[in-house]
């Protein structure tokens, strides 16, 4: 039985175990400012549109557009930061945003606005590639953390941009799009310098073997470093893949089926206006802050990944049933409170669990595999949502999502949840990074 360190050393230990690794304050900000761009334009694109006399479905259209841009290119990118490395796929990220915002400010018509919103989505790679660049130097007992850390600068983003986007359009209503246009070049431009490269193909072998059974999969799928041809597809064979993928699918089509409706929701059970909607998904989005920023860590550490995961969707579930029963302000704070708690739990220890499952040369492939699910679940959700609420019933929309987010919660309980303190199989020690600044 080893003897637990004590006095000086001890102290050292936690000291360390604490410390955030090098590079990922600068991954972290370089989200943090992309995805405050991304909201400015978010809110006001419907109305935008509207000038150039497009209806209110080619309005909504532009907003699908993205997530199916999203849906194709996600993947692709991801496993291009396999191959080349996280940094120069992020750097294209970035600068995908500032020509997309540039474009759609600049646009004379609805069509440039299309091409804008298709270059922003096919270009928006960022979350999965910087994903996988946190799990790179990230231990596994601190990868649920950091990707909190990480959700909780997407959150900060989609607080902060609507509210800059809202002012920004009180003068014009193209200066949103151009403010959002400098913040991702004047951002691609610093990362050039300060952004760190987490992931070099080939760089290091692993120390240890694969995992019983997957021998032939490592050894013909990767050869000096760089993905075999059908290597990203062998890895739907990895065990609780697949599995991991369509839970994230079916959540993401849950919850934005929250998104998408709520204010037509609130608008006839609460007699919600606008300024009120705005403000109940500014509280949605700093509670999820506060969680995946502050409560994730010792959630993981108090009782592990899979069950935060799987307490989660389950929260996420009963949010979404008290939803649908609600008809005051009353009943309604528990229900956002279950959902934003569940979503903050469930996000990032998801994407966690799944980075567990693959080594690290296949990390943005599969972590952008999530992305492009997601993408289309943000399609399918609020398509599907929006005709249960116009033909079935106000409150059937969030009926059907915690049945949805339930059988998610079912999923993570059949794959075995996440791999905390497991290595992928074929995976390396995490790295640390190397070059540019520590952020």
């Amino acid at each position: 039985m080893s003897e637990r360190p004590s006095g000086r050393a001890g102290r050292a230990g936690r000291s360390r175990r604490m410390k955030l690794p090098p590079g990922f304050g600068t991954i972290w900000l370089s989200v943090a400012i992309d995805l405050v761009g991304f909201g400015i334009v978010l809110p006001i694109l419907p109305l935008y549109a509207k000038r150039f006399g497009a209806s209110a479905v080619t309005a909504t259209a532009l907003i699908a557009a993205f997530s199916a841009a999203q849906f194709v290119c996600s993947p692709l990118l991801g496993r291009l930061s396999d191959r080349i490395g996280r940094k120069p796929v992020l750097l294209f990220s970035l600068a995908g945003t500032a020509v997309a915002s540039l474009v759609t400010g600049l646009a004379g018509g609805v069509v440039v606005l299309f091409i804008g919103r298709v270059i922003d989505g096919a270009s928006g790679a960022s979350v999965s590639v910087a994903q996988a660049a946190v799990a790179d130097v990230a231990t596994p007992e601190e990868r649920s953390h950091l990707l909190g850390l990480l959700g909780a600068a997407f959150g900060l983003g989609f607080v902060a941009g609507p509210a800059i986007g809202a002012l920004a359009a009180l003068s014009d209503q193209r200066l949103p799009f151009l403010i959002a246009a400098a913040i991702a070049g004047i951002n691609a431009v610093v990362a050039i310098f300060r952004l760190p490269e987490t992931h070099r193909p080939g760089a290091e072998s692993p120390s240890e073997g694969p995992l019983p059974g997957t021998e032939v999969l490592e050894d013909t799928a990767y050869r000096h470093g760089r993905p075999a041809r059908g290597a990203e597809a062998s890895a739907w064979r990895i065990p609780g893949v697949a599995t991991l993928i369509a839970v994230s699918f079916v959540a993401l089509v849950a919850f934005s089926a929250f998104e998408s409706t709520f204010a037509l929701f609130g608008a006839r059970r609460l007699d919600l206006h606008l300024s009120s909607t705005g403000v109940v998904f500014a509280i949605v989005g700093v509670v999820i802050v506060v969680v995946q920023g502050g409560f994730v860590r010792p959630a993981v550490r108090a009782v592990g990944e899979q069950r935060v995961l799987l307490g989660g969707l389950v929260l996420n579930a009963v949010g979404l049933a008290v939803l649908a029963g609600v008809h005051s302000f009353v009943s309604l704070a528990p229900a956002v409170l279950f959902l934003t708690v569940g979503q903050g739990l469930a996000s990032p220890t998801l994407s966690s669990a799944l980075a567990g499952k693959v080594a690290a040369d296949r990390r943005g492939g599969v972590l952008g595999l999530q992305q492009s699910a997601g993408g289309l679940a943000r399609v399918v959700g609020p398509v599907g949502a929006g005709f249960l609420f116009g033909h079935a019933g106000v409150a059937v929309p969030y009926v059907v999502a915690a049945v949805l987010m339930a059988a998610a919660a079912g999923g993570v309980v059949v794959t075995g949840g996440g791999g905390s303190g497991v290595r992928a199989a074929g995976a390396a020690p995490p790295r640390r990074a190397t070059g540019g600044s520590g952020g």
